[in-house]
């Protein structure tokens, strides 16, 4: 194991970004960002040894400030929709930055996606370590709460990638923190013929603008339905048997996950290349986005169109500060809030 780092480039307040480089024995690697505390490169082995990237990302800081994609982000401090941009706690009713029609989305109009986060290298036996810290003013975004928040990536010699959450706040709050990667398990081309499986029986329903209605939808007999794995283009192509896939041309679903405690909620498969990744993590959701909104150009040129990757964001249910019946979303003054997600990775 080692970790190298190296600069990647300037801010406009002239601090010098730093990507980290962890690398395992078998030269798998994983490349973070302190600017937003991104995932910026995920080097994989296919089944014959041969390395690829096998996430989205950008080879410079101006395009992860300037591009509204958030590849390979952290989100936060509420990662996916509160709706009508408000929510109530203690009473007392809170405003947040519309940036997603008239909601609030992925922590509002600069949330922590681009944010400069303290970085420090943990290096160990087996494991490789990349410590972000970041420090929210209270009223940030329109959230109560001065938020000290952690964000550790870890990589081992199994090629396990482990991201762990921690934050504390001075005042009740919310927080619902998760990563945005978009993974394609061949490296180019799209992810139509990726399988996935969901070990979910349900998914929250939305409304138009994608913001949960408080009800929960069976996924028995509808493209929704993961339980097994699915060729993903298979499912987009069923779109009119499903409202929820109809009216996005893809998924952009919350899946209700089973299970308690680090459990695993999602695999997915390439058969071209061989290449699988499980998904384990703490989170009671896990957000399915088939990419069909990209059009960016990312590493070294490539060009992102619809479906060049999927996200597999863990997380709370959106809009869950206005759902008394979701997981509760609220971390109290003091308390400590944690989250775990591991992305396996393997090839056969």
């Amino acid at each position: 194991m080692s970790v190298t780092q190296k600069p990647f480039g300037v801010d406009l307040i002239g601090r010098q970004m730093t990507l980290y480089t962890m690398t395992n024995k078998a030269g798998a690697s994983v490349s973070v960002l302190d600017f937003g505390a991104h995932i910026v490169s995920i080097q994989m082995p296919d089944r014959a040894g041969r390395l690829a990237d096998v996430c989205l990302g950008y080879d410079t800081l101006e395009e992860y400030d300037q591009k509204p994609s958030y590849l390979g982000a952290t989100v936060g401090r509420y990662g996916n929709r509160i709706g009508k941009s408000r929510f109530t706690l203690n009473g007392q009713e809170y405003t947040l930055f519309p940036n997603n029609g008239r909601n609030s989305l992925h922590g509002g109009r600069e949330g922590f996606d681009k944010k400069w986060w303290r970085g420090q290298v943990l290096e160990a036996e087996n494991e490789d370590a990349v410590i972000f810290t970041y420090v929210a003013h209270d009223g940030e975004e329109g959230y109560p709460g001065k938020m000290h928040v952690q964000v550790t990536f870890a990589l081992d010699d199994e090629c396990r990638l482990s991201i762990r959450y921690l934050a504390q706040s001075d005042k009740d709050t919310v927080i619902n923190l998760t990563n945005h990667a978009y993974f394609n398990l061949n490296g180019q081309g799209n992810i139509l013929d990726h399988t996935l499986q969901v070990y979910a029986d349900c998914v929250t329903d939305v409304d138009e603008e994608l913001i949960p209605t408080g009800e929960f939808l069976p996924v028995d007999g509808t493209p929704l339905d993961l339980r097994a794995p699915a060729r993903i283009g298979s499912g987009v192509d069923r779109r009119a048997e499903c409202r929820l896939i109809d009216g996005v041309d893809g998924y952009d679903v919350n899946y209700v996950l089973q299970g308690e405690g680090l459990k695993k909620a999602a695999v997915l498969h390439s058969e071209e290349s061989g290449r699988t990744m499980s998904v384990f993590t703490t989170e009671p959701g896990i957000q399915v986005y088939t990419g069909q909104g990209l059009n960016t150009d990312g590493h070294q040129g490539a060009h992102y169109g619809p479906y060049a990757g999927v996200a597999l964001e863990t997380q709370h249910f959106p809009d869950s500060p206005n759902h008394p019946s979701f997981p509760t979303t609220t971390l109290k003054a003091g308390d400590t809030y944690q989250s775990t997600t591991v992305y396996a990775f393997s090839a056969e």
